[in-house]
This record gives structure tokens, C-alpha cells and sequence, in this order.
């Protein structure tokens, strides 16, 4: 087995897993805290608190289910082919994670919105009353903001001349 097919298989098994724990925590949160039910974790900071949410992060575009899920899948092919893209040395291994973690975040919501019309967020800050969300808006949220760090502090030019090259290549 090549090299390549082995790191994209054994990054298949992390997103599964990572969504297996998305959905685990959604299915105990609609079973323990649908209802009304709250879980206070720590007193006046943060607690579990069902929500629905029929939007995008923080409540926005209510109500537009068929634009998140086409946007998430042409997100989703993006991020695939830019992993599959990514050269194979230790340099670019840290992006090759952020993306696991980005693409299990987007199946993730991607699953609750095509099983209930909604995604199911339970987190929630109370002291600085923020938006609730759940595991996956978690993997999106930290892959991002450690995406732009790494872009704006770590990587170089020449390091995404290296990462796109084959596209501009091949025209």
C-alpha cells in the first residue's frame, strides 16, 4: 500500500471517529437535555442546555437548511482535494490535520441537518452568554482559527506555491 492511500485511509478512521463522537454527544444531549433539561457543569460559567439550532454559527440564515448543506458539500470536496493535494512531508502534516478535524466538523452538522432539519447544540457559555454550539461547530471552529495562525505565522508563500502547484500545472 502507497504511502499516500495509507495517510488518507488512516484519516478517513480519525473523522470517523471524531463524527462517532459528535453524534454520541448529540444523541445523549437530545436524550438528556431535550425537555428543558439543563446541566449546570459550573455554576454561573457553563452548563448543557438543549437547542435546536436551524441555522449557521451563532443562529445566523435561520431557516436556509439547503444552502448549509450545499455549501458544507462543496466545502467538504474542497477540503478533500486539498488534503489529497497536500505534499507528503512532516511540514505540511499539521494541515493535514486541521482538515480531518474540518471535515468531521462539517459531516457532522452535515449529518443533523439532512436527519432533522436542524442541528443540536447543548454548550453553553453562560458567564459571557455565548452562543450554544456542540463537538463538531467545536472541530470547525479550532481548525479554522489554527488554519490562519499557522497561515499567517508559519507557513510561507512558497509553502502554498508547493501546495498548489499541481493545480497550476495542470492548465
Amino acid at each position: 500500500m502507497n504511502k499516500k492511500l495509507k495517510h488518507s485511509l488512516l484519516a478517513l478512521i480519525y473523522a470517523v471517529v471524531l463524527v462517532a463522537i459528535d453524534r454520541i454527544s448529540k444523541i445523549l444531549a437530545v436524550k438528556y437535555l431535550s425537555g428543558g433539561n439543563e446541566v449546570v457543569i459550573i455554576k454561573s460559567v457553563f452548563t448543557l442546555r438543549y437547542l435546536e439550532n436551524r441555522g449557521a454559527a451563532f443562529g445566523m440564515l435561520q431557516n436556509k437548511q439547503i444552502l448549509f448543506v450545499i455549501l458544507t458539500i462543496v466545502v467538504m470536496l474542497i477540503v478533500v482535494k486539498v488534503f489529497l493535494d497536500l505534499p507528503d512531508e512532516k511540514r505540511f502534516r499539521p494541515l493535514a490535520v486541521i482538515f480531518v478535524f474540518l471535515f468531521a466538523g462539517a459531516l457532522g452538522n452535515l449529518i443533523d441537518r439532512l436527519m432533522n432539519g436542524y442541528v443540536v447544540d447543548f454548550f453553553y457559555f453562560v458567564l459571557i452568554d455565548f452562543p450554544i454550539f456542540n463537538m463538531a461547530d467545536i472541530y470547525v471552529s479550532v481548525s479554522v482559527t489554527v488554519l490562519i495562525i499557522l497561515m499567517v505565522f508559519y507557513y510561507k508563500e512558497e509553502d502554498f506555491s508547493i501546495i498548489f502547484k499541481k493545480e497550476s500545472s495542470d492548465k
